[in-house]
């Protein structure tokens, strides 16, 4: 769960997806532009799934950004808030593929900060299309079907990655898995823990599915410390337990896993298994 805010986006972000269909598979690129608000002169400009797909001429260089569909006409001076770059990104209804693209919330009129959540539904990033979330038009984009709203109503995940898809605390007791760790241990012990598989007890609170690939599930025991953050742990798996429902997970936890653009986890459990 991110505590140092910054920004992201990823985590795009972000992005990032269903069952998308990318080639190979979605990238994020260690960007110079990610995390920063990108201006430019609209070169070329394509609506689709929910997307508008821009390039960019911003100092020398030529840029693709996505964002929710949104009017922009050729010649356009524009300034999209800041993003994360994916690369070898497959646009199913343009049929192409971009080699490099920025995921961005939506333009920014310059008198509005700007949003750091690429993937969260309601601030900037909600609504690409009728209430569509940014993440919903993803996956739409790529031919998997739309995604389920956000179980616990806050807009969507950005698989833990924003401050504010940190779930509340919830009233909730689980007991410890046999030779695992609660969440408050995951957390207090971070650093001992970095790069080791470990096990986790936990009831299911918010589930994101497919960004970048994955779904992302925030689990809560009871233990940790609300005030700090550290009762509610984000979990990235390919499966896609339901919401309230009692898992074990066993994964990889990282500590202080950056994925660049300001999204940073003081823990976080990858690839998990979930039963």
């Amino acid at each position: 769960m991110l505590r140092k805010h910054l920004f992201t986006c990823l985590t795009l972000a972000a992005l990032v997806l269903g069952s998308l269909t990318l080639a190979g598979s979605p990238a994020l690129a260690g960007s110079s532009l990610d995390g920063k608000p990108i201006k430019g002169k609209v070169l070329e400009t394509m609506d689709a799934g929910g997307y508008t797909y821009l390039q960019l001429e911003t100092d020398g260089d030529k840029v693709w950004v996505a964002i929710p569909k949104t009017a922009v006409e050729k010649g356009q001076e524009v300034t999209c808030n800041p993003g994360m770059t994916m690369t070898d990104f497959q646009s199913k209804s343009l049929n192409r593929t971009f080699a490099s693209i920025v995921f961005s919330s939506g333009l920014n009129s310059g008198d509005k900060p700007f949003n750091p959540n690429p993937h969260g539904s309601g601030g900037a990033m909600g609504g690409a299309s009728k209430g569509m979330s940014f993440e919903e038009a993803l996956q739409a984009e790529q031919g998997g079907g739309m995604a389920a709203p956000a179980m616990d109503g806050a807009a969507m995940m950005a698989s833990g990655g924003s401050a504010s898809a940190i779930v509340p605390s919830k009233e909730v007791k689980v007991d410890k898995a046999d030779g695992g760790y609660t969440i408050g241990e995951c957390f207090a012990k971070a650093k001992e823990l970095d790069g080791k598989k470990v096990k986790v007890r936990g009831k299911v609170v918010k589930v994101s599915r497919m960004i970048m690939g994955k779904n992302w599930i925030h689990i809560q025991d009871g233990t940790g410390n609300p005030m700090k953050n550290t009762h509610d742990l984000v979990v990235t798996t390919m499966a896609e337990p339901a919401m309230d429902s009692i898992v074990l997970v066993e994964g990889t936890l990282h500590a202080d896993k950056d994925f660049g653009a300001g999204y940073k986890y003081d823990v976080i459990i990858e690839d998990a298994t979930v039963k």
